[in-house]
């Protein structure tokens, strides 16, 4: 069985061909720049040539591209976009034209002379198959498992970033798993425009499971034989964008919390992290400083107060936390054992954690892709045992 794993993230975009056949060392891997920074640079490439752009295709991920529009425009540089293209920079398209975008129908696009064409799109399953077979591997799969970060369709005047941090709360509320976190298509949200779109760029063509990349890059790192066999985990995902750790006995969740790598200094690392686990780290610290939140589900882990988020934090707390319930407490034990992986990982080498850099199956950039692939193998239970076979879980 074949599993074409596609992990989008900000830096790159990470692919993994999984094939059951033979060992998963053997399996074809690719690490590749990501949709948004190659639409980055071909906007970038316009600007330098004072060309105008037109924008088309459909809804991918912002961060990168977004700036360098951004910048285009500031530039005196004229853009037009489809709407369905614009929607990559925000939902709604009345704040796209406030930069300064042009929304266009396909007919105006289509008659627009002297700009330069971009076509946006998260997959492109034709590069892909054009890459493998360069190598004469075949682009033929039995089934699709792919990642991205979605903020989501948030409403007007409501933080996107709390709108994203909503969505992974309500997920941990309905079932404490990180496997609930995948989605067959039918079950997508209507606001998670970009995954659906994700999804829908997939053409049918084998079925397909969608999981978030942060919970991705869980999965995957539980892969590797030391994270496995710890009692405790604390898995921290330092991505090139987002910073998501998990507070984790297995794939059931004591806790977590989501910021933005770039936002944070090592110290703000550390510190959230320790903070995390002993039940004491506030949403509203975490969200004030630019991050998305902290959630502490009912139940869930030592210290914790149950159901700890945003403004009822406080009323949820019963008590005075107890010092031995504390991670500094825990570290004395050998407990939680933290797992880090993640392209930016590099910010805790000489970090007081002292973390282990978790390399599932040896490889630490597909992390995700692996998580993927266990995840497709829940969602589709006819395959799971030869996909569990195969990864040695």
């Amino acid at each position: 069985m074949r599993i074409l794993a596609v992990d989008v993230g900000t830096g790159t975009q990470d692919i993994l061909l999984f094939d059951s056949s033979g060992p998963i060392e053997n399996s074809i891997k690719l690490v590749m720049p990501s949709a948004t920074t190659i639409a980055a640079g071909r906007i970038r490439r316009a600007t330098a040539a004072t060309r105008p752009v037109l924008l088309m295709g459909v809804i991918q991920g912002g961060g990168p591209c977004h700036w360098a529009l951004e910048d285009h425009l500031r530039g005196d540089c004229a853009a037009y976009a489809t709407a369905e293209a614009a929607r990559t920079f925000d939902d709604d398209l009345e704040r796209v034209q406030a930069m300064g975008v042009r929304i266009v129908s396909d007919d105006e696009a289509a008659r627009l002379q002297g700009v330069e064409r971009i076509e946006l799109r998260d997959l492109d399953l034709g590069a892909i198959r054009a890459a493998l077979a360069a190598f004469d591997v075949s682009g033929d799969f039995d089934g699709l498992a792919l990642g991205c970060l979605d903020h989501g369709d948030s409403p007007p005047d409501y933080s996107d970033r709390l709108f994203r941090f909503d969505h992974l709360r309500r997920v941990v509320e309905r079932e404490n798993d990180l496997f609930a976190f995948a989605y067959l298509p039918e079950e997508l949200p209507e606001y998670l425009t970009r995954a659906r779109t994700l999804v829908a760029s997939a053409d049918g063509e084998a079925p397909v499971v969608f999981l978030d990349t942060g919970p991705a890059a869980a999965l995957g790192a539980l892969q590797d034989p030391r994270v496995a066999a710890a009692e405790e985990q604390l898995v921290l995902n330092l991505g090139n964008m987002h910073a998501l750790a998990f507070h984790l006995r297995g794939a059931h969740i004591y806790s977590l919390y989501e910021h933005h790598t770039g936002e944070m200094t090592t110290e703000q690392i550390e510190d959230f992290t320790e903070r995390l686990v002993a039940g004491t780290l506030a949403h509203e610290e975490v969200f004030d400083s630019k991050g998305h939140g902290v959630f502490y589900p009912p139940g869930g882990g030592r210290g914790a107060p149950e159901g700890a988020h945003g403004a009822d934090r406080e009323s949820d707390r019963s008590g005075p936390f107890d010092p031995s319930t504390s991670l500094r407490a825990g570290f004395a034990q050998g407990k939680p054992f933290i797992a880090v992986t993640g392209p930016q990982r590099g910010r805790l080498r000489k970090s007081r954690l002292r973390p282990y850099f978790a390399t599932p199956h040896g490889d630490m950039m597909i992390s995700g892709c692996f998580g993927l692939v266990r995840a497709f193998g829940a969602r589709y239970p006819e395959r799971r045992e030869e996909i569990e076979r195969a990864l040695g879980t």
